[in-house]
């Protein structure tokens, strides 16, 4: 995919063309909105008038949510479409359940799709904006936003950092997103998995990769753990979640390997004894909930920046 991010400065589709400039933009305009989030106002007239449909072919509990709530705490009315009790079950294409949603006069539109391409073929047909909250194992832009935000808000920077991510690449558009953003933000990016996880070629996107999570783990800054997605595997890319779990799974033991300061993230759903121990998901290193917390803040934020009467010029 090689459309720009902000087309006509309306729509966010990914991070893969998003310039170093806009993502500083982005983590600039995060705090006054986690202010608002966190803080003892409710709500705040920004988006009074507009209208957010989510768009969801995909289970999501994190995402979904948390973009309803960033779209309430702004003033906006939200619209929910259920797929499964939806004309999409009566074989109603993408682009007429999108041009429905226009019709009944959706500013926003967020979607989520198991077809990679499926927001940028939205948004090529439509007037309202279209918010890519992740499509197939393309790419998941405002989780790799609210990971970026989380680290700058706790590092004070990205530039230099060593991140790893560990685990499932192939599958992840989590990862993909995540590396985008944060080797243009000028971090050390390494990642770690299992060689059948690992896609090919993925050096050419500056990251350095490792299948040995003892030696990938030592002197990082930030490690961000990825879930196995079996409801995307088509075969078993290792011989059992055993042998993940002995050669993968981030363990206290190995934690204490990084920078005594070290963050660890995790995208959620968590599943604990798996890829992470339950020793280090309720240890004080990893920040879990405040990326959650995080994500609404990230996503008041982008719905602000994309509003249309408040258009700003982003460089591409």
């Amino acid at each position: 995919m090689n459309r720009v991010v902000f087309i006509n400065r309306k729509d966010l589709l990914g991070l893969r063309c998003m310039c170093k400039k806009d993502l500083q933009l982005i983590l600039d305009s995060v705090k006054p909105f986690k202010n608002i989030f966190t803080g003892s106002i409710k709500k705040v007239p920004l988006l009074i008038g507009k209208t957010v449909a989510t768009l969801f072919y995909e289970p999501s509990t994190r995402t979904k949510t948390s973009f309803e709530i960033a779209a309430k705490k702004l003033s906006a009315d939200v619209i929910n479409i259920t797929i499964n009790t939806s004309s999409v079950i009566k074989g109603e294409s993408l682009i007429d359940t999108g041009k429905t949603l226009e019709a009944m006069k959706s500013d926003y539109i967020i979607i989520r799709h198991f077809f990679a391409g499926a927001p940028d073929i939205l948004a090529r047909n439509l007037n309202a904006s279209v918010i890519n909250a992740g499509d197939g194992f393309h790419e998941h832009p405002t989780q790799a936003l609210l990971d970026l935000y989380t680290i700058y808000e706790n590092k004070k920077k990205i530039e230099n950092l060593k991140v790893l991510i560990v685990g499932d690449i192939l599958h992840s558009r989590v990862a993909k997103s995540d590396i985008w953003a944060l080797t243009k933000m000028g971090a050390k990016v390494a990642v770690v998995g299992p060689s059948t996880l690992i896609p090919a070629n993925i050096e050419d996107f500056g990251v350095k990769v490792y299948y040995d999570l003892d030696e990938a783990v030592c002197g990082v800054d930030v490690v961000n753990i990825l879930r196995i997605q079996f409801e995307r595997q088509q075969e078993n890319f290792f011989p059992s979640i055993h042998e993940y779990i002995k050669f993968y799974q981030l363990t206290m033991k190995r934690l204490k390997m990084a920078k005594p300061d070290v963050l660890v993230m995790h995208p959620g759903p968590v599943n604990r004894g798996i890829e992470i121990s339950t020793e280090v998901a309720d240890s004080s290193n990893t920040l879990i909930n405040d990326q959650v917390t995080n994500g609404i803040a990230v996503r008041m934020a982008i719905l602000y920046l994309l509003k249309h009467e408040n258009k700003k010029e982003f460089n591409v």
